[in-house]
């Protein structure tokens, strides 16, 4: 059960910190990624946010976690560039994400990153009553309301964050 994953636990310590409802969905690692797990556990894509590390290239060091919902792509290469004020930004490589949150990529979660970690979320994922967010770790999702962002520090909800695909 994912509840027993050390990541799992402290992603859920956090929400709890937060006095927001939610639920942990335990899932098979190989069905992970968004599309897979919305496939296999008959969950909406359009209820699907992921949750995306970039890094930037000029200068090194700047990076950012960003939401988006499934069924849209983010605006790497000019909004979160022009939020973040850097020359050239991309996807953070798996190691460069896990080295930076301690997770897996299939399994990024918005909730108990470093404080330090600035967390852009786009308009839409607001608009939802749920969505289902990855919960650290390929073995859970966590399903709540996007609520949740208006209670933690570091967010900041940006209109234009994603592109429809």
């Amino acid at each position: 059960m994912a509840m027993f994953d050390p990541i799992v636990q402290t992603v859920v310590t956090h929400l709890d910190e937060l006095g927001i409802d939610y639920e942990v969905i335990d899932c098979d690692p190989d069905l992970a990624d968004t599309a897979d797990f919305c496939a296999h556990y008959g969950y909406p894509p359009e209820k699907a946010a992921n949750t995306i590390v970039v890094a930037s290239r000029k200068p090194a060091g700047v990076h950012a976690a960003c939401v988006v919902l499934a069924t849209t792509r983010l605006d790497v290469n000019h909004k979160v560039r022009e939020l973040l004020g850097v020359k050239k930004l991309s996807f953070a490589p798996a190691e460069t994400t896990k080295e930076l949150t301690g997770m897996l990529i299939g399994g990024v979660t918005p909730f108990a990153l470093p404080e330090t970690m600035p967390l852009f979320v786009d308009t839409r994922t607001m608009d939802l009553d749920w969505a289902i967010f990855g919960a650290g770790s390929r073995s859970a999702k966590i399903k709540t309301s996007p609520e949740v962002f208006t209670r933690l520090r570091q967010a900041q909800i940006v209109e234009g964050l994603a592109l429809e695909t």
